[in-house]
């Protein structure tokens, strides 16, 4: 055998063996998963009441329409407080009570000043009558009798100034209990137990149950833009629930440290239990719109009809909403459900039911 023959014979014997190493090794790699399940998007989300829009309006809170701000008739310290912040009151019930004992004194002493001028007051009564025998008798002159009855008179006097100084101190007696004027919440309490409050000195807050309005702040630049009487638009940041109202009252005077103008805000079909305290969002204008302001970027628009993606078990759905009002940054939609978690970018890459991860 020669050299050629061998290196073909060495040439058959190896070129299986390449094949059955490659188609092992081929085989080997399709077992391997080289490939991983890409995550969800990441999307950017806002509850709706949070992307509230400034244009045009002004932020305000839910107040009640009467507070009452309650105070003692006559100063002492107090002895309880009956009711915490937030309490439903009826109309008399106790809320707090001062110590009486100084009060009680008063009363003491006026009511032994009244027993003295009823005793000086029956005196006079009793000398003028015996004068006036003594002058039917011509024992004395006229002009004694005159001073016997002018004495009567002011003795009278003095004890109807006593009755009166005592029914003073008797009535400063029941008020040192603080009693609630009317059926109301108590929406603050600025004294405590302990504590030594003068006469006239607020303690604590009642607002009435019934109406409810909106307090805003209006700068000075802004003051000529509005009246007393224009329509309202109003959209709680909590919820989105949407109201309307009239501007009822305008302060002629800025506040001293903020200089802005108080204006409060009439609702006409706002729910009389209305949480206290919560910010709303106001449109003051002959076309004020309601609804909810979002984003125009989580607007999505399909034909004739638009929609929104909500966010639901870290999926999204779609929600059709009816648009109100365009704004420049923001649109006021209606239809979205209350605390509605929306996407406001990149809506137009997603598809009904898609898996997302937010922010």
């Amino acid at each position: 055998m020669n050299k050629n023959e061998r290196e073909i014979i060495m040439h058959e014997r190896t070129y299986p063996t390449l094949i059955l190493a490659a188609l092992l090794l081929t085989a080997a790699g399709c077992g391997e998963d080289t490939t991983k399940e890409a995550p969800p998007p990441l999307v950017r989300t806002v509850t709706v009441g949070d992307a509230a829009a400034s244009e045009g309006g002004y932020t305000g809170t839910v107040r009640g329409r009467y507070e009452t701000r309650l105070a003692f008739q006559v100063g002492g310290q107090i002895l309880s407080r009956n009711v915490n912040v937030g309490a439903h009151v009826r109309a008399d019930d106790v809320l707090m009570v001062i110590d009486a004992r100084d009060v009680q004194q008063q009363v003491n002493a006026t009511n032994a000043a009244a027993s003295a001028a009823l005793s000086r007051y029956e005196l006079a009564r009793t000398e003028r009558t015996r004068y006036e025998e003594l002058y039917a008798a011509h024992a004395i002159s006229e002009a004694m009798l005159d001073q016997y009855r002018t004495n009567e008179r002011a003795a009278e006097a003095a004890y109807r100034q006593a009755v009166a100084q005592d029914t003073a101190s008797h009535n400063a007696l029941g008020y040192t209990n603080l009693v609630a004027g009317a059926d109301g919440v108590i929406s603050n309490i600025t004294a405590e137990e302990g504590q030594v409050v003068a006469a006239g000195q607020t303690v604590m807050t009642l607002t009435q149950e019934g109406a409810r309005e909106i307090e805003i702040a209006v700068p000075e630049s802004r003051l000529a833009e509005i009246s007393v009487g224009m329509p309202a638009a109003v959209a709680l940041w909590a919820n989105s629930a949407a109201y309307t109202g009239t501007l009822r009252e305008l302060s002629p005077v800025p506040d001293a440290a903020t200089r802005t103008y108080t204006a409060r805000i009439a609702l006409t079909d706002a729910p009389a239990d209305l949480p206290l305290g919560m910010t709303a969002r106001v449109h003051l204008g002959a076309s004020v719109q309601s609804g909810a302001a979002i984003p125009l970027s989580a607007l999505y628009q399909t034909g004739e009809q638009t929609q929104v993606y909500i966010v639901k078990d870290d999926a999204v759905h779609l929600v059709p909403v009816t648009v109100t009002a365009f704004r420049t940054n923001d649109a006021l939609v209606t239809g979205l459900p209350q605390g509605a978690r929306i996407v406001t970018a990149g809506v137009h890459q997603l598809h009904e039911g898609e898996k997302v991860r937010t922010k």
